[in-house]
């Protein structure tokens, strides 16, 4: 379709398919973090495959991948230390990080593959451990003299 300045155009701009949603998780170093995920299981015609990598999703599948699930089980875990602690055939498909360290910051992308095409529910997560916060505060030592 051409335009030209005496004709109106009108742009159109189609998506193909559902962006990716993002949050910000934090937590402090060795402690146990939690990204949340999770997708809608009505019944177990919904239950799907589902991967988390490191990195911003990409068009398919994951970057960098951590843990692959066929819906039902654990099908694929890089590190041990990231693990699938919720029900899985509920639809919770959160990250947790086991003792979490400086390392493990950055985005995380949990993508659930949803059939047909560019159907995938995607987020993007941005993970920030820091150093826990220690008081500065000095204590108090009291003293009492005796006097006999």
């Amino acid at each position: 379709l051409a335009c030209t300045v005496l004709n109106n155009c009108i742009c159109l701009f189609l998506s193909t398919g559902p962006t990716a949603s993002r949050s910000v998780v934090k937590g402090n170093i060795g402690q146990n973090i939690t990204v949340p995920c999770s997708y809608n299981v009505e019944s177990t015609h919904d239950i799907t495959s589902m991967c988390w990598g490191r990195g911003a999703c990409p068009a398919s599948k994951c970057y960098q991948t951590i843990i692959w699930t066929d819906g039902w089980t654990v099908t694929e875990q890089h590190n041990s230390r990231y693990t699938l602690k919720g029900n899985l055939q509920a639809g919770d498909v959160s990250l947790t990080i086991v003792h979490a360290e400086e390392a493990d910051s950055g985005i995380y992308c949990c993508r659930v593959e949803i059939r047909g095409w560019f159907n995938d529910q995607r987020s993007n997560h941005e993970v920030v451990i820091e150093q826990a916060r220690i008081s500065t505060a000095s204590p108090h030592t009291y003293t009492s003299e005796q006097t006999s």
